[in-house]
C-alpha cells in the first residue's frame, strides 16, 4: 500500500486547524531556568503524522459527501472507512499549531511551565541532575547539562474542516477526549558560560496518550445479511491508551536575553486496535515528524 503521496503531504502539512494533541516538540535545555528567573517565548511548530496523512484523501471528501446525501447501504463500508479517517486524524492530527509558554526557576534544579497551544492547556516540569546550577552573571564550572521532565494536558477533540472531517464527525456523532503525558530525558551543551550565547540540546522522549471516542451513525441503515430489511447502523465506545518513543534535537540561538529555537522531533507510535461502525476494526500506526521554530525571551537575576 503506498503510504502517501507528495499532493497529501502538502495539503495536510498547510492544514490550518487546531491540534487536538499535547505539543511533543522538545524545546527544553538540559539546563533548568534558574531559581528565581523567568523565561517568555512562542513557537511555531507542524505535527506531520504519517497515518492520518495516509487515511485522508480526495475519496475521503467524496465519502463523505456521499453519507450526506444517501443514508441506506448494503454494507457498512463506507461508514466505517470514513470513521477510520476521523479517528486517524484524532488520534494524531497532521496540521501545523501555535503555542505561547513560560517557565519559571522555582528552586535550584527545579523549574515549572505553562503553556497554551490552540486551546490546550499544557503544565510541566523539569528537574536537572546534571551540571551546573550558576547563572549567566555568577557562572559555575563548564559541562555537559542533564534534565528530565513531565508534562501534562487534558481536552477534548476537534475537527477541521478540510477533507469535510468537520462534517463527518457531526454526521457520525463523533466525540472523542483525550489525556497525554510526556516524559523527555534531555542532554545540552553550552555556548558560552552558562548558556550565554544558547546551547545545542537532544535526547530521548516517551508520551503515552488516553483516548475515549464514541460513534453513533444510528440515522445510516444497512441491510442484513441475506435479508431485505434495513437496521441502523450500531453505536461504538471505546478507550485505548498507547506509548511513542522519540528523539529530539534542538538548539537556542541568541544573546542572554533573546533566542532563536529551531526543533526537530521524530516519534514512533503504535496507537493500537479500535472498533468502527459496523462491526469493524482497525490497527493504526506511523511515524510523526515535528519541526518547530521558536522564539525566548529571559528575564531576572542572570542577566
Amino acid at each position: 500500500m503506498k503510504l502517501f503521496s507528495p499532493g497529501i503531504f502538502l495539503i495536510s502539512a498547510l492544514l490550518l486547524a487546531s491540534s487536538c494533541t499535547a505539543p511533543r516538540s522538545v524545546i527544553h535545555s538540559g539546563k533548568v531556568t534558574p531559581k528565581g528567573e523567568f523565561k517568555a517565548g512562542a513557537n511555531f511548530s507542524g505535527n506531520i503524522a504519517t497515518q492520518p496523512i495516509a487515511a485522508l484523501s480526495e475519496g475521503t471528501k467524496n465519502l463523505v459527501n456521499t453519507l450526506k446525501e444517501q443514508k441506506t447501504y448494503e454494507s457498512a463500508d463506507a461508514v466505517a472507512d470514513v470513521s477510520r479517517a476521523v479517528l486517524a486524524y484524532t488520534l494524531d492530527p497532521a496540521s501545523p499549531s501555535f503555542d505561547f509558554y513560560g517557565r519559571y526557576g522555582l528552586a535550584k534544579r527545579v523549574d515549572v511551565g505553562y503553556k497554551y497551544a490552540f486551546g490546550t492547556h499544557v503544565f510541566d516540569g523539569m528537574f536537572q541532575f546534571m551540571g551546573s546550577t550558576g547563572t549567566i552573571k555568577n557562572p559555575g564550572p563548564e559541562g555537559t547539562y542533564g534534565s528530565i521532565g513531565l508534562q501534562f494536558s487534558s481536552r477534548s477533540a476537534d475537527l477541521p474542516g478540510k477533507f469535510l472531517l468537520e462534517d463527518a464527525g457531526k454526521l457520525l456523532k463523533f466525540d472523542a477526549s483525550r489525556t497525554d503525558i510526556l516524559i523527555p530525558l534531555v542532554f545540552s551543551t553550552s555556548f558560552g558560560p552558562e548558556e550565554t550565547y544558547g546551547n545545542i540540546s537532544y535526547g530521548l522522549a516517551y508520551s503515552r496518550s488516553f483516548v475515549k471516542y464514541n460513534f453513533d451513525p444510528s440515522e445510516f441503515l444497512v441491510q442484513q445479511a441475506g435479508q431485505q430489511n434495513y437496521v441502523p447502523v450500531e453505536k461504538v465506545s471505546g478507550k485505548e491508551s498507547y506509548g511513542a518513543l522519540g528523539a529530539f534535537v534542538n538548539a537556542k540561538i541568541g544573546y542572554k536575553y533573546a533566542y532563536v529555537l529551531p526543533v526537530l522531533a521524530i516519534y514512533y507510535q503504535n496507537y493500537g486496535k479500535y472498533n468502527l461502525p459496523g462491526g469493524r476494526q482497525t490497527e493504526l500506526k506511523g511515524f510523526t515528524f515535528i519541526p518547530s521554530l521558536g522564539l525566548q525571551f529571559n528575564f531576572g537575576g542572570g542577566r
